[in-house]
């Protein structure tokens, strides 16, 4: 690791302490929970916009609840570099997952600011309303509306309460009439770029407080049910059953095995699962199951999907169980455009750092502003990979280290491909 990692600066120090005043502003004292339109979103989107104006911007409150801060460059009105991330959370959260990338974002441009320093394009940083989705189960809800491809039907939505997201933002304070005016067109931006923590190990395992993202990675969600015959435990011969649960097991098995043998950034994970009917003493009858396969590449997810569900097929098959398997959930990959990626890895390397790259399996704004950007992601270190946990932490020097690569590829950004 470079030396320049090893000690906390004045960044990285502003920037913790930032996180911690955010991570404050939350539904419950014990655990951090912060949702799209709560009381507490309003609280915290009215600091960040203070911390905005500090910082020499002009900041508002966008017709979906994004916090949006603009520095002008030499002259006004150019177009920009947009910046950020998003302010809500998951509940009983970390506090770093999306705050740190605006946090750092306002610092460098307070940076800059003290400096005197205009660029040839503007800079905006925006404080996504709603990425998480756990209010109204439908994520990227504030970066969707500013790319302009927000689904109005999720107004109607309701929460665990009963209410609907459209009166959720009345009580806020917004009109979802007007929904519309958050979108921005693409000759507004130059490019849309992330500082995020990386949510997983890598970087802590390569020794290394940053590294430049390759792509989001695509997602296929499956939700899959295999049923056999329940009967009693004691009863029913070991080679006459039809257990649901053992079949499924086999499937489990065989997805996490078909998935370890890929060497090309494959992921699966199964989730969940219920097995009925629940009792001690009865072999299970029916059991359901999520998958969850991501990949770098659509192409690659794809035959992958297609081979795992060949495989639950034919273990189905095997052991005389009747499958239902449905694709629930699917989003494109969403490649990190290879002039942002250059500057970036040059920002790196200009830090002193060993340039890495990576791909992101947690999905991110870049997914929905890809509509009218060109995008790219830098990554932040986050201790054990630990990630939508309390025990989600990052470093001061690794925080100073993003903020400085962040400046770096701003102070040299070439908005050209």
């Amino acid at each position: 690791m470079s030396d320049k990692a090893t000690t906390g600066s004045r960044l990285g120090d502003e920037i913790v302490s930032r996180i911690h005043q955010l991570g404050a502003i939350s539904e419950t004292p014990d655990n951090l929970a912060r949702v799209f339109l709560s009381p507490e979103h309003r609280i915290a989107a009215d600091l960040l916009m203070s911390w905005m104006r500090d910082a020499g911007m002009a900041a508002h409150l966008d017709a979906i609840g994004n916090v949006c801060g603009r520095y002008e460059g030499d002259r006004p009105g150019l177009p920009c570099l947009m910046l950020g991330s998003h302010y809500d959370t998951v509940r009983d959260a970390g506090k770093w997952d999306g705050p740190l990338g605006i946090v750092t974002a306002i610092a460098c441009v307070a940076d800059l600011s003290r400096r005197g320093v205009r660029l040839p394009f503007a800079i905006e940083v925006a404080g996504f309303a709603d990425e998480e989705g756990v209010r109204f189960a439908s994520t990227l809800l504030g970066s969707r509306a500013v790319a302009g491809t927000f689904d109005e039907s999720v107004l109607n939505t309701r929460d665990a309460d009963g209410l609907t997201m459209r009166e959720a933002m009345v009580r806020f304070g917004l009109d979802p009439e007007h929904i519309g005016a958050a979108a921005r067109a693409r000759r507004e931006l130059h490019a849309y770029v992330e500082l995020h923590i990386e949510q997983g190990p890598v970087l802590e395992q390569q020794n290394l407080p940053v590294g430049v993202v390759t792509a989001i990675s695509g997602a296929t969600r499956l939700a899959a049910s295999l049923t056999g015959m329940a009967g009693h435990a004691g009863t029913v011969p070991m080679a006459l059953r039809r257990d649901a649960l053992a079949g499924a097991a086999e499937c489990i098995v065989a997805v996490e095995e078909f998935c370890k043998t890929d060497d090309a950034g494959l992921v699966g994970t199964v989730g969940a699962i219920t097995a009925l009917p629940g009792a001690t003493n009865v072999i299970p009858g029916r059991v359901s199951f999520t998958l969850d396969i991501r990949a770098p590449a659509d192409a690659h997810r794809k035959l992958a999907v297609a081979e795992i569900v060949r495989q639950i097929e034919a273990i189905a098959k095997r052991r005389d169980l009747a499958l239902q398997i449905d694709v629930t959930h699917e989003n494109r990959t969403v490649p990190c455009a290879s002039w942002l990626k250059k500057q970036v890895a040059e920002a790196v390397a200009g830090e002193g750092y060993r340039v890495f790259e990576l791909p992101s399996g947690a999905g991110h704004d870049g997914m929905a502003m890809i509509d009218i950007s060109d995008v790219a992601m830098l990554f932040v270190r986050c201790r054990g990979g630990i990630s939508h946990h309390p025990a989600e932490h990052v470093e001061a020097a690794d925080a100073d280290a993003g903020a400085r690569v962040l400046l770096r590829f701003i102070e040299n950004f070439q908005p050209t491909a």
